[in-house]
């Protein structure tokens, strides 16, 4: 039986977070919410839908993903797939089951929810984002021969295949680094493409100057890295 655990990064979600949760499939056995240091009822909402939640003090995407995998590697079952997914409700959790099911159906290792722009809300992504995300999934077609046209955070991913390329980026560089080392390793992937919407809330990458040229730096920096570790 497929055991799917899902991990939410969550920094002020308060007014969103409840609605990820109750919109995410039953077929998942277990939902995280990492709690990135919010000064609202992020924490207390997402315990009332029914999510664990954990603390993580240190702000940063990858610090909240990686708390995540610390308290799933000390529990005694663990899981076949894990999936990530933001806590600002731009993604449709619903869309879960398309993520799985080429892991479960066709032994894929790694899936990324494509987000095309005929199903992408008007606003929903900044000029920034798409820019950033073309030049970024350009470099990697230039450098990897990479087939990934975005750096989408709703993903799923082989557990065992997740702790084989130890993730370590704490920041804003957590979703290029699992594809690029996922392409380094030869993964089987895809791209599955998804909806997504205006998010609930501001925005505290994109939603920033700061954040946008902080994000893009370090985006660009791993796969120059990579590049040269040829």
């Amino acid at each position: 039986m497929t055991n799917i655990k899902v991990i939410i990064p969550a920094y002020n979600e308060a007014d969103s977070i409840a609605k990820v949760i109750n919109d995410i499939p039953k077929i998942v056995n277990e939902i995280i919410v990492i709690n990135n240091n919010s000064s609202d009822k992020t924490e207390e909402n997402a315990k009332k839908a029914g999510a664990t939640v954990l603390t993580e003090k240190n702000k940063g995407y990858g610090f909240a993903c990686l708390k995540g995998l610390e308290y799933i590697a000390n529990e005694p079952e663990k899981p076949n797939i894990i999936v990530f997914l933001d806590g600002d409700y731009s993604d449709y959790p619903e869309e879960l089951t398309k993520l799985v099911t080429p892991i479960i159906e066709e032994n894929i290792d790694f899936v990324v929810g494509a987000r095309v722009k005929s199903l992408r809300e008007i606003g929903s992504m900044t000029m920034p984002q798409i820019f950033g995300n073309w030049l970024a999934t350009s470099l990697m077609k230039l450098f990897f021969g990479s087939k990934f046209t975005d750096l989408g955070p709703f993903r799923a991913i082989k557990y065992s295949k997740l702790l084989s390329i130890n993730m370590v980026d704490k920041t804003y560089g957590w979703t290029v680094e699992m594809q690029l080392k996922a392409l380094k390793q030869k993964f089987t992937y895809l791209e599955v493409p998804v909806n997504y919407r205006n998010r609930i809330g501001v925005s505290k990458v994109s939603g920033t100057i700061k954040g946008s040229i902080f994000a893009g730096a370090k985006i660009i920096s791993w796969i120059l890295k990579y590049s040269i570790k040829k």
